[in-house]
């Protein structure tokens, strides 16, 4: 064989080689899918700017593989709250079967070790974000319903299991993860689109009185870096804090917070803080694509710990 003759043989082996790994791909391409995978983690820290994975933890907590009354595809989204020594977590559970979601609910002793209980709150419509809050020695819950077009108030009839429609809040069609705070005598609330780059922002004499809409709303408009709320607004004597996702180049990239420093029926304004992002995508494990979701709670002086969510690819065949 010449050098021409050899120079060509190789050329159609490689030929041969390219198209059959192009055809492989292919192949791959059709069986395999690559699905975002949800989970639920506990953080610590010392500031509500500052927090860190225990080391005597292994996150995540919480699972899918957790749920043991129904299929389900992932979990994410959690509120917790504490009551009588005990913590109750709840969470969004992504129904297999409906491709809805469910609210489901978590307790534990010490807020590290959690145990799964069972589903508290199902609607024929999608359900997730269950903002759950403590008023006048009643318990609330304000979960995204973004489906039945409204913010729905929900209140615990029997706490933690039993929950019965209150109130519509908003006869809005689209109004995504209401978020709920009470400051200065007031009930304030964000809602974003579903398009997660506009903040709205209404008020409240009374949490079941008229709502309104703040007349400096929307907030923020055409930046979803800094827009879709990311977990419970905290409170701290006269600072609030927003925590929001970003969601500029990939849904559920990291989250960052932003403290309000004047808040009025007519102004508003707030101001980065320096420490962000306060979440973010840690580039392997449970949270190896992103984190989206905070809910910090004060325990002592100093002691911080919340409930935080983050994500991974998983290949599914």
């Amino acid at each position: 064989m010449n050098k021409h003759q050899e120079k060509n043989s190789s050329f159609k082996v490689v030929s041969r080689l390219a198209h059959s790994k192009s055809k492989l791909i292919n192949f791959l391409k059709r069986i395999v899918r690559r699905r975002c995978e949800w989970a639920i983690g506990i953080y610590i820290g010392d500031s509500p700017y500052k927090f860190v994975s225990p080391r005597n933890i292994r996150n995540p907590i919480l699972t899918a593989r957790d749920v043991t009354d129904l299929p389900a595809s992932f979990i994410a989204d959690p509120f917790m709250i504490s009551k009588d020594n005990t913590w109750y977590m709840f969470f969004e559970v992504m129904n297999a079967r409906t491709n809805k979601g469910d609210i489901g609910l978590a307790t534990s002793t010490d807020g590290l070790k959690w145990n799964y209980r069972q589903i508290v709150l199902h609607e024929p419509f999608h359900l997730s974000y269950p903002y759950v809050f403590q008023w006048k020695n009643n318990y609330y819950m304000l979960p995204e319903s973004c489906q039945s077009n409204s913010i729905r108030l929900y209140k615990a009839l029997n706490f933690p299991m039993q929950w019965v429609f209150a109130k519509t809040l908003l006869d809005e069609s689209d109004c995504v993860d209401p978020s709920i705070f009470r400051f200065s005598n007031k009930w304030w609330l964000f809602t974003t689109s579903i398009t997660s780059n506009i903040l709205r922002l209404y008020y409240a004499d009374e949490l079941t009185s008229s709502w309104f809409e703040h007349p400096k709303s929307p907030i923020i408009q055409g930046n979803s870096s800094i827009a879709r709320p990311g977990g419970r607004v905290v409170v701290l004597n006269d600072r609030i804090i927003r925590y929001t996702q970003d969601d500029e180049s990939s849904y559920g990239k990291q989250v960052r917070a932003f403290e309000i420093i004047d808040l009025t029926t007519t102004t508003y304004k707030e101001k980065e803080v320096k420490e962000n992002p306060i979440l973010k995508a840690s580039g392997y494990g449970w949270n190896a694509v992103g984190m989206h979701h905070i809910d910090p709670h004060q325990i002592d002086e100093g002691k911080w710990i919340a409930c935080v969510d983050g994500h991974r690819l998983h290949l599914v065949f």
